[in-house]
């Protein structure tokens, strides 16, 4: 029977720690309760070692916290003592210090949203505005539930693409690293060898020689041309139309994981805004905000102009032309039949799921073509030397 080892706290609001045998997650924390506990943590005792290695490089995790101030205000405990609690127990200085400011000015009088806002890093606008609904309705606990969904499913999704990219990025860098020592390092060697013997040498190994000596004595010239390119493309970038025209530029070159990455952020989030309560006008523009894309972020534009004029969000999503025909069909019924938030939170499963192939299908791709260019390359390198041996070897004696 596999171990668990949990962080709890007793209705007075003493914290305990230990390690329980259960079949599985939820009986742990059954076990637990039936204890007189109230569970805030369960983990395996590896995976709590392995993220100990890490916190170093963490960023204050809203995710943890939501989940341990859910898990209290469910067993019944107030407020001000769920956040007293957390504020005790959480290993990050960084969110002890967020949780003790927002503490400290629920006690003063703000309402909790309120508290969340004036820490705009650390609470986006979308975190903010769920909670401020939740307090509104009486059902804060039934929205920090909704919220860690929200937090769980968008970083699985994000760690997803992230750990799909790293062979390509180790191949590029590894095979970056290599043309570099044999252009500045090896070539060199052999071009003074050649040099020695005053023999023509071949066409290909003279292009070769000639871009190693070049590199060599001038690499600051490759240097300053990236950063100047590095320095036009962000300022560029950093204008609304270069910006439309570089999303653009994504949506032509990536268009299929694009098009299912924004569609299903824009589903994910709106669905989750409105089965907290978020008013519908308000949650397309805590929604705007969350899309990266100015392309789809002007598209969302043209929806909150049709729902503020009472044409719902089916047709002016409809009119946009760049949400996919599946999303499209899926939101008119879920407009229709009244369940739109449901629907919405389907579309985003379905476009979450044809993404992760989408990315997967990319990779396969993107690797043989990667090692193929590396190949060719080290290839033309391997054979210039070549030649120039076999050249050696034609000197009269």
């Amino acid at each position: 029977m596999p171990l668990f080892s949990y962080r709890a706290t007793t209705p007075q609001g003493k914290i305990e720690e230990g390690i329980i045998n259960a079949p599985d997650e939820r009986s742990a924390i059954e076990k637990i309760r039936d204890s007189g506990y109230i569970p805030i943590r369960i983990t395996r005792p590896r995976e709590k070692e392995a993220s100990f290695s890490l916190r170093f490089r963490k960023k204050p995790d809203i995710l943890v916290f939501t989940t341990e101030l859910a898990a209290l205000l469910n067993a019944g405990l107030p407020l001000d003592r769920s956040l007293n609690i957390l504020a005790g127990i959480t290993e990050q200085k960084a969110m002890q210090g967020v949780i003790e400011s927002v503490l400290k000015a629920i006690r003063e009088g703000s309402s909790f949203s309120d508290a969340l806002a004036q820490h705009p890093r650390i609470f986006p606008r979308i975190y903010v505005n769920m909670v401020r609904a939740g307090e509104a309705g009486g059902v804060l606990d039934v929205v920090l539930d909704k919220l860690v969904e929200f937090l769980e499913t968008s970083r699985q999704l994000r760690e997803h693409v992230l750990s799909a990219m790293i062979y390509p990025s180790i191949l590029i860098l590894t095979g970056g690293a290599s043309l570099i020592i044999l252009l500045t390092y090896v070539i060199p060697k052999f071009s003074r060898i050649f040099e020695d013997l005053g023999q023509a040498i071949p066409l290909p190994t003279m292009i070769l020689i000639s871009f190693s000596n070049f590199l060599s004595n001038y690499w600051w010239v490759f240097l300053l041309a990236f950063l100047f390119i590095f320095y036009i493309a962000r300022r560029a970038v950093s204008r609304p139309e270069g910006r439309r025209k570089w999303d653009e530029l994504k949506i032509r070159l990536l268009g299929d994981i694009i098009i299912k990455l924004e569609t299903s952020r824009f589903a994910r989030t709106l669905g989750t805004l409105l089965k907290s309560g978020v008013p519908l006008l308000q949650a397309l523009s805590n929604v705007r905000e969350t899309i990266g894309n100015t392309v789809f972020a002007s598209a969302i534009d043209q929806v909150i102009i049709g729902a503020r004029e009472g044409k719902g969000i089916a047709a002016p999503v409809e009119k946009t032309g760049i949400f996919p025909s599946l999303a499209l069909s899926m939101i008119k019924v879920g407009e229709e039949t009244g369940q739109l938030d449901d629907m919405l939170l389907k579309v985003a499963d379905t476009y979450e799921k044809n993404l992760r192939t989408s990315v997967r299908r990319f990779i396969s791709l993107l690797e043989p073509a990667l090692i193929l260019i590396m190949g060719l390359i080290i290839g033309f390198i391997v054979v210039s030397i070549l030649l120039a041996i076999f050249s050696i070897n034609e000197l009269p004696l």
